[in-house]
């Protein structure tokens, strides 16, 4: 992966949408991998109850990498607040996959897989999908309630611990939706 200050645009247009409650770390993961300063539309938390932030996503965080000569992923992510839950089939449109994010420190990270798993089930479907377990406990098991959750359903989701601040494990997660992409034939 190349760092450049624009992305090419005469290849094929990849998105890949992050998806995930307010917190979850969507915006540092995009910040994380970009190629291209990315473009966030912060503003500042009027709904501490939610997330002790002093920002928040309002519309969508927005970057770019580039993989090779005439390949870049176009990354966007929602805004995690409800109100804001209009944005979300409009930044959905023409994605090629999400990643889900879930911050398994907050109240009850099960209702959030829930939530979003629900809002964004049209997507999911029919596009590549992973989840990133952040801010768990070093050796608390914690993609044990994740995985038994899918198992249950008799669903299938790559499912890993990330630390989003990481370079390499969002590009992680990056990969593994590019390749599962490629498997659901995009």
């Amino acid at each position: 992966m190349s760092v450049s200050n624009e992305p090419n645009l005469t290849g094929p247009l990849l998105k890949i949408l992050f998806i995930g409650p307010m917190g979850a770390g969507k915006t540092t993961a995009i910040h994380c991998i970009s190629d291209t300063n990315p473009i966030g539309t912060e503003a500042s938390n009027s709904d501490s109850e939610q997330s002790n932030k002093s920002t928040t996503t309002v519309a969508m965080d927005y970057g770019s990498i580039e993989l090779g000569p005439d390949e870049v992923v176009h990354l966007y992510g929602i805004p995690g607040q409800d109100r804001f839950k209009f944005m979300w089939p409009i930044l959905a449109k023409g994605s090629m996959g999400c990643i889900l994010l879930i911050d398994d420190t907050r109240e009850n990270p099960i209702e959030d897989l829930k939530l979003y798993l629900h809002e964004f089930r049209d997507l999911i479907s029919k596009q590549a999908f992973v989840v990133g377990i952040g801010k768990t406990k070093k050796d608390s098991h914690a993609l044990d309630k994740y995985t038994q959750y899918f198992a249950e359903r008799d669903m299938y989701a790559p499912i890993m611990e990330v630390d989003v601040r990481e370079k390499a494990d969002v590009l992680m997660l990056l990969e593994v939706i590019l390749a599962n992409s490629e498997i659901k034939g995009e």
